[in-house]
């Protein structure tokens, strides 16, 4: 009878330890799991139904984590930079490959973003140049590296759309707005 015990025991305290990362995984909230804040993921919920809104929330958010590594190199140094690098740039790429997830779901849809996407071209440039212009360490050489990956590929991605864009619109040219005619003078009967 012990023995039978023992086999339980040992069959239960395996499955625990298989399966614990797991269920950690599992309970973790939103928040541990995103680059953005709340706030932020919320503006993008709100701005889904409109994909060049949806797109220029992304440009603003790559912006602000871009900004935040300038202002650390900006200012005298202060233990942790580094670190809060590293973070930024992380999130950075995060938010980056998630406009690019973004792009990939607009572009079979037909999406009009052709004034938007001059924009994102820009923008992938400006931030490569930030990016390249903090100064080389190691605690975040892996993660810049990745982080101008990711903007490569976003810009790759975004050139690619924006000719895709042009000979759709070209072949398919969205209907003009009717104006709607006002309505004339009312008839009373008597």
């Amino acid at each position: 009878m012990p023995l039978v015990w023992i086999r339980r025991l040992a069959a239960v305290s395996l499955a625990l330890v298989l399966f614990a990362p797991a269920l950690k995984a599992m309970g973790r909230d939103q928040s541990d799991e995103s680059a953005l804040s709340n706030a932020e993921v919320e503006k993008i919920r709100e701005a889904r139904l409109v994909p060049a809104d949806c797109i220029e929330l992304f440009v603003k958010f790559l912006d602000l984590r871009i900004e935040e590594v300038n202002n650390l190199y900006a200012k005298p140094r202060r233990p942790g930079r580094e670190e809060d690098t590293r973070d930024l740039i992380q999130q950075f790429t995060s938010i980056a490959d998630e406009l690019g997830d973004n792009l990939d779901d607009y572009g079979p849809r037909h999406a009009d973003l052709r004034k938007i996407l001059p924009k994102l071209l820009e923008g992938t440039e400006r931030w490569s140049s930030a990016l390249k212009s903090v100064p080389e360490n190691s605690v975040y050489s892996v993660d810049r590296k990745l982080a101008l990956e990711s903007i490569r590929d976003l810009r790759e991605s975004t050139a690619q759309m924006v000719t895709d864009q042009e000979a759709w619109f070209k072949a398919h040219p969205p209907e003009k707005k009717k104006r709607q005619q006002e309505p004339g003078p009312v008839d009373i009967l008597r």
